[in-house]
């Protein structure tokens, strides 16, 4: 984006991570907060990735540690172990807790999945049996307001996964030029009222906390247009915290780097949530098995059923591609 630099020159350096991480610990390990964690599409992930107790697993994605929990529960029968990648300190500490009875199977590292290969190398592991990565937004971080992820909890207007991550919401809205707002909640958000509401933010400056602009977003859309499920600031929310956390950035070099981090004959498993992401994981897919460098396992996209749907209405519009390295 062409304001990054303007963003990040302007952001606030008196809000580090240390203040905000130590409102989250005594959460860590609740098991209230464990509880409302549910991996989506679980069972199935299991499935594609064919967990073997003395395989050696990836989760890229650690998150509250869902996924993780159902391979090291294969693994604890043999000598497998799993590496968990997650830059969100408080989801790190979270899903420490939580598998800390798999002991040394277990290895938690912080850092982002566009560094895989560097990440996978620290780790000393073996080439890996599997990897998953599970794109969407937790409910933890959801349901934190501080977080700043949800229209519907007053909060400051932040978004980073990594607290150590320079730019915030509050940044790209407070100091972005107009066109430049639009064009990224059309790109990111796929929103039609982008120019409308840019207009608004820029009138509305300066926008401290989440509520504020989600009624900002609200006020600026045509009422005929809320005849839909959606909130009217989903798409704007989306986003900007796809832009925060540069998530398309890092989710195509995780692509360009996974492979090398797979044991022929590894497989690899992918949930994603929207079309923006979804794309990118099929068309790589493609072009791995045009080029003979993996096949895919997934002829149509896997969509959890009606009952996972029921008992976890976040898991609705979750989709599941996996493929497998071919063997040399």
């Amino acid at each position: 984006m062409n304001d990054e630099a303007n963003f990040r020159q302007h952001e606030p350096r008196n809000r580090g991570p240390e203040t905000r991480d130590s409102e989250h610990e005594s959460r860590v390990a609740s098991p209230e907060y464990r509880e409302r964690h549910i991996p989506v599409l679980l069972q199935e992930t299991l499935e594609f990735l064919d967990v073997r107790p003395d395989g050696f697993y990836i989760d890229a994605t650690l998150g509250a540690g869902g996924h993780s929990d159902g391979i090291l529960h294969v693994l604890r029968q043999g000598r497998g172990r799993l590496l968990g990648i997650d830059c969100d300190p408080t989801a790190l500490a979270l899903a420490r807790e939580r598998l800390r009875s798999f002991g040394e199977r277990l290895i938690a590292m912080h850092g982002n999945f566009a560094e895989i290969d560097a990440l996978h190398a620290a780790s000393g592991l073996p080439p890996a049996d599997g990897v998953v990565a599970d794109l969407g937004l937790s409910s933890m971080q959801l349901e934190d307001a501080s977080r700043g992820f949800s229209f519907s909890l007053p909060g400051p207007l932040d978004m980073r996964m990594d607290p150590q991550s320079e730019t915030t919401a509050e940044a790209i809205v407070n100091y972005g030029s107009e066109r430049d707002l639009a064009d990224l909640i059309y790109r990111l958000g796929e929103e039609r009222h982008s120019r409308r509401i840019a207009r608004a933010l820029m009138k509305a400056r300066p926008i401290r906390t989440t509520t504020e602009l989600a009624q900002v977003v609200t006020r600026a859309i045509p009422s005929r247009s809320g005849l839909h499920h959606l909130h009217p600031a989903t798409r704007t929310f989306m986003a900007l915290r796809l832009a925060v956390n540069r998530e398309l950035e890092n989710l195509n070099a995780f692509l360009g780097k996974v492979l090398s981090v797979l044991a022929p004959g590894g497989r690899l498993v992918i949930l994603s949530f929207h079309s923006l992401e979804d794309r990118p994981v099929k068309q790589t897919f493609q072009s791995w098995q045009r080029a003979g460098r993996a096949r895919t396992l997934t002829k149509k996209v896997v969509r959890p059923t009606e009952a996972e749907i029921s008992s976890n209405p976040r898991s609705r519009s979750a989709k599941l591609r996996a493929a497998e390295k071919i063997r040399n």
